[in-house]
């Protein structure tokens, strides 16, 4: 299973790995662009980061952290835009979810959000819903 479950996923970030997941297309058909969130362990707190960037890959090609940002011109968020820190694991996520609609049951490990893309290139990347037929995750602010 790709998947964590609710114990793994606080167990990897407590002990100092990162999760990430997936969020799906976004930005204008002309210039399309996807998401992607992480959460990452500091010594004492954990950052939520949101990544835009160009829909920059093909099925040889997908290693998110690789992709152009979407907007070239804001440097300020070229290496992802941090969404907040907490002290804990579980606010952390809280947050995640609450600011990019990412969902509980869809965090992987850290670098295997690029198997997530991978799905969505080889399904012919749909907008309208995951290769596995439930809906991209809505973004509520972000």
């Amino acid at each position: 299973m790709r998947y964590l479950t609710e114990s793994f996923l606080l167990g990897a970030l407590r002990r100092g790995r990162g999760v990430e997941q997936f969020l799906g297309p976004c930005g204008p058909v002309e210039r399309p662009g996807v998401r992607h969130v992480e959460v990452r362990p500091k010594k004492a707190s954990y950052d939520v980061v949101l990544h835009t960037v160009e829909d920059a890959g093909h099925e040889g090609f997908m290693e998110l952290v690789e992709f152009p940002p979407l907007d070239p011109d804001d440097e300020a968020n070229e290496f992802g835009r941090l969404l907040g820190t907490t002290e804990d694991p579980s606010a952390a996520l809280a947050l995640a979810e609450q600011h990019t609609g990412a969902e509980r049951d869809r965090w992987v490990n850290a670098s295997l959000a690029d198997a997530e893309y991978g799905d969505f290139v080889c399904a012919g990347r749909p907008w309208d819903a995951r290769p596995d037929g439930r809906p991209w995750p809505a973004a509520p602010d972000a």
